[in-house]
């Protein structure tokens, strides 16, 4: 395994690009348009370490000795701390830059546009490549502000409104469906295998989701001032399905789940569409809260990161039985060994769109 720096300001770390003075290494592989982080920190009990400048771009690749080593990308520092005694030098850096323009606040207004242009347009400004499937990029947006909000906030904002992932890796703009184990292009990702012999440990934990057993969005038609509600409904389910009713062009609901417990959501869409997309998204939310577990793998997975699907055994039979998508993969590096530790949710199954 190995950590390689850019820049000559890192040169001085010295030969094998500072393995030898690594005390410890962590990554941090996030889901979403939250940055990839990566925490360094080297001894410099003898002093010779010069602190590295902030915006330098640091390499890194991971592996096993015999075994090809697989790039994890290139992260640019953004924190640098020194502490003693004994002295050691800590460099942290992040998967974008986000001290650019990415954080300048923006006026803009998209109106009778797609997904699909908004995401190009704010991927040229900041010299990426967009990358997502054609059916997420033809989802029409009848009209979006961005008042003094940055693009981080903006673009966050509208993967939330179509239960979407927004991200920026390795020089292209993300914007994929959440929890569909689907790349960018929108072909399934293979699925992982994990055993409990694998693992140090884990925990699983499941929460009341009877709470609420469905989501209600209102929309209002501005030519008749009348308020309406829609409905979604899950493809696979233990409850009978809602009957849907003919839509109607004033009035209608949009429902997911079941009818016994709805939670109504408090913004009023200005379309049947827009409020479709809402409650299927906030719907998802739900389901995915519903269900968490975390494994700590004795022995480092450098091929694993978030939206792998992952399939487990020699857990209880529910574990085992549940489809499981990657959220959070945390890659530890130190003189203990090369661990890793992973937090899962269950995927999330596809919505009848009614």
């Amino acid at each position: 395994m190995v950590a390689y720096a850019n820049g000559s300001d890192l040169d001085q770390l010295g030969a094998n690009n500072g393995v030898e003075r690594l005390l410890s290494l962590t990554l941090t592989d996030n889901r979403g348009f939250e940055a990839d982080q990566l925490d360094i920190e080297f001894d410099d009990s003898d002093g010779q370490l010069a602190l590295p400048r902030r915006g330098a771009s640091i390499e890194i690749a991971l592996g096993w000795t015999g075994l090809p080593l697989i790039n994890k990308g290139i992260y640019t520092v953004d924190e640098i701390e020194h502490s003693g005694a004994p002295d050691k030098l800590t460099i942290r850096a992040r998967s974008a830059d986000f001290r650019e323009t990415l954080n300048i606040r923006r006026d803009q207004s998209f109106h009778n546009s797609t997904v699909g242009e908004i995401i190009n347009t704010i991927a040229e400004r900041h010299k990426l490549k967009p990358a997502l499937n054609k059916a997420m990029a033809d989802l029409p947006v009848s009209h979006i502000d961005q008042t003094s909000e940055s693009d981080g906030n903006f673009i966050t904002r509208l993967a939330k409104q179509f239960g979407a992932i927004a991200a920026i890796k390795d020089g292209y703009l993300l914007f994929i469906q959440q929890g569909q184990n689907k790349t960018a292009s929108g072909k399934p990702l293979p699925v992982m295998t994990i055993t409990r012999k694998q693992g140090d440990g884990h925990v699983f934990s499941l929460a009341d989701r009877g709470a609420y057993t469905g989501v209600v969005a209102n929309w209002l038609n501005t030519r008749t001032t009348e308020k309406s509600a829609v409905a979604v409904k899950r493809k696979r389910k233990s409850k009978k399905p809602v009957q849907s009713k003919k839509p109607v062009e004033k009035q209608g609901e949009y429902l997911v789940g079941t009818e016994d417990n709805v939670l109504t959501l408090r913004t009023t869409y200005a379309t049947k569409y827009n409020a479709q997309r809402a409650a299927k998204a906030n719907w998802e939310r739900l389901q995915r809260g519903a269900a968490k577990f975390s494994i700590q793998l004795a022995r480092g997975r450098a091929d694993l990161y978030p939206e792998v699907p992952i399939k487990v055994t020699g857990f209880k039979k529910q574990i085992d039985d549940a489809d499981w998508t990657l959220v959070t993969v945390i890659h530890s590096l130190s003189h203990s060994g090369f661990t890793t530790a992973l937090d899962l949710e269950v995927k999330i199954d596809e919505l009848d769109m009614e």
